[in-house]
């Protein structure tokens, strides 16, 4: 039983011959923050004033009077204005705890209407390495995945990757102009990501110097602009306009700040080419690089032999540099179609634009104007090459004709959130209005100081450097001599390994699920892999202390769940803890409402800080009695898998030792 849900259908019923809505009123019922006004609170009388012309307390008393809860909770209580406080029975407790333990979904009622979901996330373009910004499409929408399918969802995941854009141009432009065969022949992923990063360095210079004059007169304007906004502010005497002024003031000082580092930054990036001559000398030999890269890239699009060749030949290198990463991080997809499987497609999306009136030209490109949006979203160039927006549109139409989902969620960073509004608006046009389609943003991965996380040389930072310092880092705080000296028997080499890569993997999975999905968050490896505060480390060290625990007690998770042994509450930490537990399809329930993990995450970390207090509090190995030692062993046993369950869920793994 999931007792929130339970407890609102039981106030709905009682409500429903007060009010119009009582299922509404019903979902003011929540957890308390304070043990002494009970487990359950609701305000339901509160918002009904109005409505039934009677004083909060009045109407509580009403609801109470209705309401049959006495086969789970104490009689409720009435507060203040008209609180209604609910208190479970801790026999009632006690039979649920019970029978969790003994549950191989642990309490968790599967969905009653279940739904169809495609769920798109990751995304990597796979011609250049995996780095920081995609490990939060890819552990969000992984963790997404499991929750929906635990909860008896179907999910189609289908990794949405980026194998035919500029990215390939730019390898192809740089296989046929810089290629090293022997390095190709020995080491194809390192040669093929040196082309790119060479190529993606020439394209770079050229747009520096190219945009520097403009920086300059971006400073010119930027510094006019603070000099009118400093006048303004020190002509103003009336107290709120010049309040105005003097925010206009800050505001013009942070544009200027801003374009002046954007300058100093094109500045640096010109100054680290021509300080290189051997590079600068291949700059100066391919000024129209930028444009040629387009070029080939048009050329693969339109079946040119040799560029198709080239993909052929180059994209399996790059597709197993991706996989190696997700076997790394333990995350698979049901599909991964590549913008390419669509580009077959497109021009049928062009036709069934054009066939509704959606698609009008515009300055040679073909271009859908929605009313909604200022920009149009273009679908065609000029040129007659497609964008992103027409292969959404045809990966929403393979979708919905392939698998006939209820919903279908993207996960990608907030920039995506227009355009991902565009294409919704359109393709509901072209047909998709029974599905309910949404976009997942997420926040920016950011260094300590606040900025985007970036090496010292300012690049992004690879994702596989990245899982090998966690690695590292795991290693030297949890295997450090001091520590393991104390586990017996000692660990071995291997077991060290795996500790260390376990919880080096989840810290950095669990520090971004940890953060509201639409959050920006500090990215720091010392606090991930720390034992305390909330961390997976913290968690999956509660773990191992429980399994220390029945070891030593000769016993086993499973001998614990065969046995006959009932759960008992006596003392306040082991009631404290068991409700914690019993709340776990709660957790889920509100996790999916909008597709947020981070309440997973606050979850096991209340349930670890539960049971530290009950471990201080309640004696297991030392109880008073035998019955008191079965139950509690069976505390053990159930929070165990709650946290093994959980953390599961969030893609991240235990280990029996720590």
């Amino acid at each position: 039983m999931q007792i929130q849900q339970e407890l609102k259908h039981r106030f709905s019923a009682a409500l429903a011959g007060l009010t119009s809505s009582p299922d509404e009123a019903a979902q003011l019922l929540r957890p308390t923050q304070d043990p002494k006004f009970g487990d359950y609170q609701s305000n339901c009388a509160m918002p009904l004033k109005n409505e039934l012309g009677k004083p909060p307390r009045e109407i509580a008393e009403s609801i109470v009077a209705a309401l049959q809860v006495d086969d789970l909770c104490d009689p409720p209580e009435i507060a203040g204005p008209g609180f209604i406080n609910l208190r479970l029975k801790d026999d009632w407790l006690a039979q649920q705890a019970t029978a969790m333990l003994r549950d191989p979904r642990l309490g968790v009622a599967v969905a009653a209407n279940p739904r169809t979901v495609v769920l798109d996330y990751s995304g990597p373009n796979v011609a250049k390495p995996m780095h920081v910004g995609h490990i939060r499409s890819t552990v969000i929408g992984s963790a997404i995945a499991e929750l929906l399918r635990f909860a008896g969802h179907t999910v189609i995941t289908d990794n949405h990757v980026g194998d035919w854009g500029t990215q390939f141009g730019m390898v192809i432009y740089g296989y046929k102009h810089f290629l090293d065969r022997e390095a190709f022949a020995s080491q194809p992923v390192a040669e093929l990501l040196r082309l790119y990063r060479l190529v993606n360095n020439l394209i770079d210079y050229h747009n520096s110097v190219a945009s520097l004059p403009q920086r300059s007169v971006a400073i010119e304007k930027a510094t006019a602009d603070l000099a009118t906004a400093v006048a303004a502010e020190a002509a103003e005497t009336e107290k709120k306009a010049k309040k105005k002024a003097q925010k206009n003031v800050a505001a013009a000082e942070r544009k200027l700040q801003s374009t002046r580092a954007e300058l100093e930054s094109t500045r640096q990036k010109i100054a680290a080419v021509e300080a290189d001559k051997p590079l600068h000398d291949l700059a100066l030999a391919h000024p129209e690089i930028a444009a040629t890269v387009l070029q080939e890239t048009a050329k693969l699009h339109e079946g040119d032999k040799e560029n198709l060749a080239l993909w052929h030949e180059v994209l399996p290198y790059c597709r197993d540099e991706i996989d190696k990463i997700y076997t790394r991080l333990d995350i698979s997809f049901d599909h991964q179609h590549g913008e390419s499987f669509y580009h077959e497609m497109l021009g049928g999306v062009i036709e069934q634009l054009e066939a509704a009136g959606l698609a009008q030209p515009s300055d040679g490109a073909l271009c859908v104007f929605l009313p909604e949006f200022e920009a149009p979203m273009i679908v065609r160039k000029k040129d007659g090459a497609y964008l992103y927006a027409t292969t959404d549109l045809a990966t929403l139409e393979y979708r919905m004709r392939e698998w006939s989902p209820d919903e279908i969620l993207i996960v990608t960073d907030h920039r995506q959130a227009e355009h991902f509004e565009k294409v919704f608006i359109v393709g509901r046009k072209l047909g998709c209005g029974d599905v309910q389609l949404k976009h997942l943003p997420f926040g920016t991965v950011l260094d300590e100081s606040g900025k985007p996380f970036k090496t010292r040389s300012g690049s992004t930072v690879g994702l596989e450097a990245l899982l090998d310092d966690a690695v590292d880092a795991a290693f030297a705080a949890v295997c450090d001599p001091d520590r393991v000296a104390k586990i017996d028997p000692p660990l071995s080499d291997d077991e060290k390994q795996t500790i260390s890569r376990v919880v080096g993997h989840g810290a950095i999975k669990y520090a971004d699920l940890a953060h509201n999905r639409t959050s920006d968050y500090k990215f720091s490896l010392e606090k991930m892999v720390s034992l305390d505060g909330n961390t997976s480390a913290y968690i999956q060290y509660s773990y191992a202390r429980m399994q220390s625990i029945l070891s030593r007690a000769e016993s086993s998770e499973q001998q614990v769940i065969d046995g006959d042994s009932a759960i008992l509450i006596g003392a306040p930490a082991e009631r404290a803890l068991v409700i914690r537990l019993l709340q776990f399809g709660e957790a889920i329930d509100q996790s999916l409402e909008d597709y947020r993990p981070n309440v997973i995450v606050d979850y096991l970390y209340d349930v670890a800080k539960a049971y530290s207090s009950f471990y201080e509090q309640c004696p297991v190995l030392k109880a008073d009695d035998a019955a008191t030692l079965h139950s509690r062993l069976a505390i053990v046993t159930a929070t165990a898998r709650i946290l093994r369950q959980g953390l599961k869920l969030l893609g991240i793994d235990v280990v029996p030792r720590m």
